[in-house]
């Protein structure tokens, strides 16, 4: 087969000019589909540029009939050909092919995906092909645009990333949901003589553990260069099968000097807005093609279950709108007043202040009481972490969430504990030792500044922007309990 360059397929499809029009090209990728007669043939191509497939066109007479009878859906084939007008609907140009090399094949027998609708859970079984199904390359195509946005965001703002530790000897969140890290040989553990594990015997000398958040250490960084943000996979070791949870997942954490909570709200708006409008004006055609494939799953539904909103819809109202601030405390009383309370409707009803908003609750402030996105403030302290700022009222902290439609929080932030007595109280308060931590404290007493931040759990954003329903398909390779597979 003569050697020729090769050219993406989306480069020749999106070519408004037709320049290589009547050109050989040279096109390689994985059979979608093939189908015709004992005369013309036609293969559906696609190479992961794009969502599209470019079609070829193949003379049964002119082609070895050795390799088309092993050309079958999952193959690899590399094609020289002639780009031309494309002769039927659907593309602008379709590839009259000259040659053909088979360079990997697929066993029909064998190949999982086949050119029909699979389940999503099949497609999780096999998640190392999934791939190669129009759903899932979509999906991550928009994950790397969105990888890209977040960066170019806070580049073009003036921030620094900062790479933080993924082993670590401290909670972030004082929650305990942490897998440990060791190289101690688990049937022969050491004690000491209290009769505890003697982890200076351990790889670091210490107990350590994956991150659960690169916040505490994006605040050292922030305290010397004003504006950074990490971007980095974090773990939790929650023993949770829901569809908004994994064991691994990536963090967007900015971290931001002589800022206080509305400083905080303003970027955290900013951000969201940019990245989504940065979806609509570069993923078109795997929002459009999203879409689709909800509002079909969509029709199988009963009708309160389906979206309040189709995708694209959905994504505009978030970009085009300003978002509601209001705080935990009247947020209370609206759900407290609520019909969908009274009448006994949500799972989990709101009876007191201090309640810990569910999921449910939510997104009925976002998509039936303001109908636009909310940012909840100045939450109870009790169900807040120990670093956020402590109110007036020694109640309520500087926190903040911000509500979607459609996934309830999808961020969650505060204006952090500058007052180092006001911070050690809060830790005293919670039970988190301060020997272990007094590298943070050491940014309250040199230099202290007020500051806040905010997370974005990555895979949330996806469930958004994407309109999938389980977070564990928008991950390439998801981590749940009981799960670690490819």
């Amino acid at each position: 087969m003569e050697k020729i360059r090769r050219t993406d397929i989306a480069f020749l499809l999106n070519d408004a000019e037709g320049t290589f029009v009547g050109q050989i090209v040279n096109v390689r990728g994985w059979v979608r589909t093939k189908r015709g007669n004992k005369f013309v043939g036609f293969v559906a191509l696609n190479d992961g540029s794009c969502l599209a497939t470019i079609q070829i066109v193949f003379d049964f007479a002119k082609m070895d009939e050795s390799i088309l009878d092993r050309v079958h859906s999952g193959a690899s084939i590399s094609v020289n050909g002639e780009l031309v007008e494309s002769q039927g609907s659907g593309q602008r140009f379709e590839i009259k092919a000259v040659e053909m090399e088979l360079l990997g094949e697929a066993n029909p027998d064998e190949y999982p995906i086949q050119p029909k609708k699979h389940s999503l859970e099949f497609l999780r079984e096999n998640a190392h092909l999934r791939f190669r199904t129009s759903t899932f390359s979509a999906v991550f195509r928009i994950r790397h645009h969105m990888i890209f946005a977040i960066h170019k965001f806070f580049n073009d703002k003036g921030f620094y990333n900062v790479h933080t530790p993924i082993v670590t000897g401290s909670d972030a969140e004082g929650a305990g949901e942490m897998f440990q890290v060791t190289t101690l040989d688990l049937h022969k553990i050491p004690y000491n003589e209290e009769g505890n594990i003697d982890f200076s015997k351990d790889f670091f000398g210490k107990a350590t553990n994956l991150t659960v958040s690169g916040q505490l250490e994006a605040e050292l960084a922030a305290l010397a260069l004003s504006k950074v943000y990490t971007f980095g996979p974090t773990f939790r070791a929650e023993n949770s099968n829901t569809t908004r949870h994994l064991a691994e997942f990536w963090m967007i954490e900015p971290e931001v000097a002589f800022a206080d909570i509305e400083d905080n709200m303003d970027l955290a708006e900013d951000m969201l807005k940019y990245v989504i409008r940065y979806a609509l004006e570069y993923c078109m055609d795997e929002l459009v093609f999203l879409s689709q494939r909800l509002q079909d799953e969509e029709k199988s539904k009963p009708q309160n279950e389906r979206s309040p909103m189709e995708l694209i819809e959905k994504l505009r109202f978030v970009a085009d709108n300003e978002f509601v601030r209001t705080t935990y405390t009247e947020a209370i009383d609206i759900l407290k007043n609520s019909k969908a309370n009274q009448k006994k409707q949500f799972q989990f009803p709101i009876e007191e202040w201090g309640a810990d908003l569910q999921s449910e609750h939510e997104r009925y402030l976002v998509e039936k009481h303001f109908q636009k996105p909310v940012i909840l403030t100045n939450y109870p302290k009790d169900i807040k972490a120990f670093y956020m700022k402590l109110n007036d009222d020694g109640n309520t902290v500087r926190a903040m969430d911000i509500l979607f439609p459609g996934i309830g929080e999808i961020v969650g932030g505060s204006q952090r504990e500058e007052r180092y007595d006001a911070l050690v109280g809060r830790m005293r308060e919670m039970h988190i030792p301060e020997a272990e931590m007094s590298w943070y404290l050491d940014t309250r007493k040199f230099g202290t500044v007020p500051h806040a931040g905010y997370g974005l759990g990555f895979e949330r954003l996806m469930l958004f922007v994407t309109g999938m329903g389980n977070i564990r398909d928008v991950i390439p390779f998801p981590r749940t309990p009981k799960n670690a597979e490819f």
